[in-house]
């Protein structure tokens, strides 16, 4: 069995974005998914209301698990929730966290953050046979102070405290690129590594609906050693001027280490 997985920041809906309003733009999100069909999905910048009813709605074949990040003012209600399909897994458990000094409690930001963050994560056994038991987590990184960093050691050693041979994916939209101490921090001792840089194709995502003039690889699928990269890239796809998001959604196709 081939394990495909995306991850896609697919921009909030509230965004002032003009010709690329949500409104606009929201069947191309939901038709970039569809063409790559994954059976684990991460997104990030999906608020708890409208735009994930629709989200919802048009993905009716997949499990939903979110939470909002809480904090202050309008953004509370983001979420950056996983989405895996029903009929490829059976869930065993889930659970969210913040990425936080205090990962328990909601809504707290801390490392010079300017906005709470969350982890959600679930544990699930393949319905293929020759699959390992997995666990998949989806995050969104803050971009100040000292919070990439300390995030990212939290993630890597969520990821080692799973049980040995279990098999282990993140995505996530990592405010950091490749070269960075976030990427270290992540990659550091073997638990995890980097999908698209392993198959050659860890192309920039974020694009800022075409006005970059470099696009940046901030967008990661990351994966453990007993997940074996056979594909990996970006999804540089738009309808001519009008594109799904600011970043181009990240696939890659996993298979268990026989």
């Amino acid at each position: 069995m081939q394990l495909r997985v995306m991850s896609f920041n697919i921009r909030c809906a509230s965004a002032p974005d003009g010709e690329h309003v949500w409104a606009r733009r929201k069947a191309l999100v939901i038709e970039r998914i569809r063409a790559f069909d994954p059976d684990l999905l991460g997104l990030q910048e999906c608020r708890d209301d409208e735009q994930v009813a629709y989200v919802r709605a048009a993905l009716p074949d997949y499990e939903f698990v979110g939470v909002q990040r809480g904090g202050e003012g309008d953004s509370a209600i983001e979420m950056a929730p996983l989405l895996y399909r029903r009929a490829a897994f059976a869930e065993r458990a889930r659970g969210h966290f913040w990425l936080a000094d205090q990962p328990d409690r909601p809504g707290r930001r801390s490392w010079g953050a300017a906005y709470p963050r969350t982890a959600s994560w679930v544990r699930l056994a393949p319905r293929a046979a020759g699959v390992p038991p997995l666990a998949f987590l989806n995050t969104h990184l803050d971009y100040q102070g000292t919070a990439r960093e300390e995030s990212a050691r939290r993630l890597r050693r969520w990821a080692q405290a799973l049980p040995a041979g279990e098999g282990v994916v993140v995505t996530g939209d990592f405010n950091a690129e490749r070269d960075s101490e976030t990427f270290r921090e992540l990659t550091a001792g073997g638990v995890l590594r980097e999908v698209l840089q392993e198959a050659g194709a860890a192309a920039g995502s974020y694009h800022d609906y075409g006005r970059a003039a470099v696009r940046e690889a901030i967008d990661w699928i990351l994966a453990s050693p007993n997940l074996r990269t056979e594909a990996a890239g970006v999804d540089a796809w738009c309808a001519g001027r009008l594109y799904p998001s600011d970043h181009f959604p990240v696939t890659a196709r996993l298979a268990a280490v026989t």
